[in-house]
């Protein structure tokens, strides 16, 4: 005897979909949206920040807001300056590391090395720390200080991530910011390795409370850069090891942010919305991102996060 299945129909933008009806899928269950869905009005609100968005927006033009990370920080940091917001590092002459070279200091564990330098006097050895120009950032006490007041003084974090494919200094056991100019490399000192979702959740878990040690008040925001990489350092292409670089930080967010009830900690899905584009959101280049997108990414940060 054959048993006749019920059906589900999800009625969505691009006409009526079909499910078979059998299975038990909870009380949030949210289907997967069409093309046609993804250019609707409310679609950024329904498939992209629902159950993601605060309380009520508390980015105001009178609070500081530090970006750093991969290259949103630095578009956010730009428009959001244009709009009357106060951005540290437009409105102040600043030598710390995470305002002069903010869009390098892109994984993890240098986001949280600078954390624990400024505020822990974690001792940080010398050449560990190169600017995109080769430039090396100095181990100073002066750098350190100006850090830790840039931490002490900001209301609103933004932390960008970039890529989870980290260099390692050997004999510190340290992380640096990216590969090595080819004048300092030393085999006996250097090495890459993909990093773990593990390793990467214990790191935001460790950003998120020394950053609440000194600044309980403060809001966090985590995004996720959709840049991919430009070039990998395992044996593999590089289209595959940048997916499993984006993987490895997402899920690490993804635990990182669910392992405990913070509070005024948010996730903003710069990533998702812009690999959900219904139209190619890359230039020619394969890399880089239409502007815009990348403007529509930004004003929609504005219209739920800022006090407008």
């Amino acid at each position: 005897m054959t048993t006749k299945l019920p059906l589900l129909v999800v009625n969505q933008s691009g006409g009526k979909t079909v499910f078979n009806g059998s299975w038990f899928r909870g009380k949030h269950t949210n289907f997967i949206p069409s093309k046609a869905d993804l250019k609707q009005r409310d679609a950024l609100h329904r498939f992209f920040l629902k159950g993601l968005l605060p309380e009520s927006p508390f980015v105001s033009k009178d609070v500081p807001i530090t970006c750093f990370g991969s290259c949103f920080a630095r578009h956010l940091s730009h428009y959001l300056y244009e709009r009357g917001y106060k951005i540290y590092g437009k409105h102040l002459n600043l030598h710390s590391h995470i305002i002069r070279f903010g869009e390098g200091i892109v994984n993890t564990f240098v986001i949280l090395q600078q954390l624990e330098w400024a505020l822990l006097d974690k001792p940080m050895p010398e050449n560990l720390w190169f600017s995109k120009d080769k430039e090396v950032a100095l181990v100073s006490p002066e750098i350190k200080q100006e850090t830790r007041e840039i931490i002490q003084n900001t209301q609103v974090f933004v932390f960008t991530l970039g890529l989870s494919e980290v260099w390692f200094d050997k004999l510190s056991g340290e992380a640096l910011w990216r590969a090595v100019p080819a004048t300092l490399f030393d085999p006996q000192r250097h090495y890459f390795r993909q990093t773990t979702v593990s390793e990467n959740a214990h790191n935001i878990k460790r950003i998120i409370e020394l950053v609440q040690e000194v600044k309980p008040d403060a809001q966090i925001i985590f995004t996720l850069s959709p840049v991919p990489l430009m070039a990998t350092f395992r044996p593999i292409p590089c289209v595959i090891a940048n997916s499993v670089s984006k993987a490895t930080l997402r899920c690490a967010l993804d635990e990182a942010l669910h392992a405990t009830e913070w509070s005024k900690v948010h996730y903003f899905p710069s990533y998702e919305i812009v690999m959900s584009s219904p139209e190619s959101p890359f230039i020619d280049d394969n890399r880089h991102i239409k502007p815009k997108i990348v403007d529509g990414v930004l004003r929609t940060f504005e219209k739920y996060f800022c006090v407008t």
